[in-house]
């Protein structure tokens, strides 16, 4: 098979993948789901790399593939011309895509650029076998690496720059510099340094995170803005007086693997996985903090069935929610939320043992190759079932925001936090929650009932009422009958015990408030009159008048107001509201206590008053014998001109 007609096949497997339609409901579609690539390659796969959708495979003992997965029908092969008994020992890929170091098992370092053709040697890696490279993801360029840190089998960590320009007559060598910048060591004796990782965090922070077969090292240093292209001494110096920050667990397995997971191209890692000798060591990372930037750190232990004299853990990839290990014959994926296998995958035999398994951040495709053949796996929906293991973890808010778009989901999460905050008693949490479930209404509230809790009932009672569509209108003068006599026995409560004056009256205002709801106004109003005899029962005067203003209930007020024997106050609620059938009405009563006042109030009113309907007023007063309301009398027959007309009569 041709290196056309490969990459032809790998063109052909995403148009037939990205064409393909599962029938089947989204939710049942896997979440890790596995393709072969179909080609069968020309040599045994050594080594294999991807990043940012460039793809390097070294194949046998002196070609290297290099495919761009965006245009997968112009592969490019390249012979590495290497005439002694060297092997790749490691490809290293940078997050561009650009720049690719071929580390050799004789010692010796190869450099490649994606725009060129020509393999350099880089002589001042000479004598060192690579094992890691920590990229610079700020500085890196399709042209210029940047200053980057480079681990070594002794434990050496160095400091270089690759560039791909041929540079100048005295210098034609990609490698700018080569320095050592710390060394590693366990038990007292130098480790090889497995991986290493560069980050910036705020506040021109930066952290290195490297590991050895059974140490994971924390570097945490500043180094001022503008001077990053001065590289990471500094960091390290600033490390030098005290011991670095490491962790250690007990068991070797000879290598560990450490991988992050980042939601965005070139933006900082949240979280790592660290896969290593005891298990796998996964958590969050936090560039806040001062010493360590692990925090909420785990230990995964080895589930029995990986045996480490046939079976060891080979490579781990760390998504959102999970990381996947491989193993010499099958992918587990392990739930970072509860630790759980939620998807094991065995590969055939007809395949070979796996060799290694990546992540591309680019694109979150995961490669896995063995000598034969290589798969990928596309992450669907990797969320999707998370708001479950987050409810079962009680940690609502978060299982909540998991569902937002699946109104099923959100239901089961606000009952279950309903009923968790009940249980705790954390009564008017449990209302809240419970008001926006589909649970049956009679079921809660007879619980709160049950449970003596009124102000927890009210507030479900509100929030549900709130929550009803204007078209439920039996429902809604359900709820805010109910809410009517809860607000007044807690008034009456209130009001008959001592000390409780501030709360009595932020209770008032509450319930003020939901009388004169613009919402319910249309229910209060229909309802009034079950509002009024409830106020009534209760003895609650006051708010009884409240509400008669809010329904403009204003012969009610007056009337009220005139039991009490507070005529200016109805007065003043007369005048205010000026309606004349209630001035005929009420006249005759407030002339005989407020005859002057009355008569302005006529004046006021001027001819929207017709002084004959008012005569029975005037009569009545005229024969109580009272000077006032006579002289009162004589003075608004005046205004309006009668007594003249009498004179003129007589």
């Amino acid at each position: 098979m041709t290196l056309r007609s490969i990459t032809l096949h790998i063109r052909c497997a995403s148009s037939v993948l990205g064409r393909f339609v599962n029938v089947r409901l989204e939710e049942e579609k896997p979440i890790f789901n596995k393709q072969r690539i179909d080609f069968s390659p020309p040599e045994k796969i050594n080594h294999f790399a991807v990043c940012n959708n460039q793809l390097c495979m070294s194949l046998g003992k002196d070609t290297l593939l290099r495919i761009d997965l965006a245009k997968p029908d112009q592969p490019n092969q390249i012979e590495l011309g290497r005439k002694d008994d060297s092997r790749v020992h490691k490809l290293f890929l940078d997050p561009t895509g650009s720049h690719l170091v071929i580390s050799l098992s004789t010692s010796e370092c190869l450099y490649l650029n994606r725009n060129t053709q020509k393999v350099r040697s880089l002589s001042r890696w000479r004598g060192h076998l690579i094992e890691s490279v920590g990229w610079n993801k700020l500085l890196g360029t399709e042209t210029n690496t940047g200053p980057i840190l480079v681990g070594t089998s002794q434990g050496i960590i160095f400091e270089a720059e690759i560039s791909a320009s041929e540079g100048s007559l005295f210098n034609t060598n990609p490698d700018q510099y080569f320095k050592q910048v710390h060394s590693l060591e366990e038990d007292g004796r130098p480790a090889p340094v497995c991986c290493i990782e560069v980050e910036r965090g705020p506040e021109s922070k930066v952290v290195i995170i490297a590991t050895t077969r059974k140490r994971l090292f924390q570097f945490v240093g500043r180094v001022a803005e503008g001077s990053e292209q001065q590289g990471f001494s500094s960091v390290f110096s600033q490390n030098q007086e005290l011991l670095p920050s490491f962790q250690e667990f007990p068991f070797n397995m000879g290598y560990s693997e450490i991988t992050f997971y980042t939601s965005k191209l070139r933006s900082c890692p949240k979280a790592f996985a660290w896969m290593m000798g005891n298990g796998v060591l996964y958590g969050q990372l936090d560039y806040i903090r001062p010493d360590s930037v692990l925090s909420d750190v785990q230990v995964w232990d080895y589930t029995p069935d990986i045996d480490f004299s046939f079976n060891k853990p080979i490579s781990i990839v760390l998504t959102q929610f999970h990381f996947l290990l491989l193993l010499p014959d099958r992918v587990k994926a392990i739930c970072t939320l509860n630790g759980q296998v939620v998807y094991e995958d065995v590969f055939p035999d007809k395949f070979g043992t796996l060799k290694k398994m990546i992540k591309d951040p680019a694109g979150g495709l995961v490669w896995i190759y063995t000598e034969k053949a290589v798969f990928r796996y596309h992450i669907q929906r990797e969320a999707r079932d998370v708001w479950q293991m987050y409810m079962s973890m009680n940690k609502f808010d978060l299982a909540k925001e998991y569902c937002r778009d699946r109104p099923e989901c959100m239901d089961m999460v606000l009952a279950k936090e309903a009923e968790h905050c009940f249980q705790n008693k954390r009564y008017l949490e449990s209302a809240k929650c419970y008001a926006l479930t589909q649970n049956y209404f009679e079921e809660i509230a007879l619980k709160f009932i049950e449970a003596k809790q009124d102000e927890a009932l009210k507030e479900f009672l509100l929030k549900k009422l709130n929550h009803l569509k204007q078209s439920e209108k039996t429902q809604i003068t359900l709820l805010v009958t109910w809410l009517t006599e809860l607000y007044l026995n807690h008034l009456g409560l209130l009001e008959s015990a001592e000390g409780k004056h501030g709360v009595f009256q932020e209770t008032r205002d509450e319930f003020r408030k939901f009388l004169s709801s613009s919402k319910h106004k249309e229910c209060l109003y229909n309802n009034r009159t079950t509002i009024y005899d409830l106020l009534a029962s209760h003895g609650n005067v006051d708010d009884m008048v409240y509400f008669s203003v809010i329904m403009q209930d204003y012969e009610r007020v007056i009337s009220h107001h005139c039991q009490h024997d507070d005529y200016s106050a109805a007065l003043e609620v007369l005048s205010k509201h000026c309606d004349e059938k209630l001035f005929y009405k009420f006249s005759p009563i407030l002339m005989q206590h407020i005859p002057k006042k009355v008569v302005d109030a006529w004046i006021q009113m001027g001819s929207r008053l017709e002084p004959k309907k008012l005569i029975p007023a005037l009569v009545n007063y005229s024969q109580m014998g009272s000077t006032q309301q006579v002289n009162e009398t004589i003075r608004y027959m005046d205004v309006l001109g009668y007594l003249d007309q009498i004179y003129m009569n007589c």
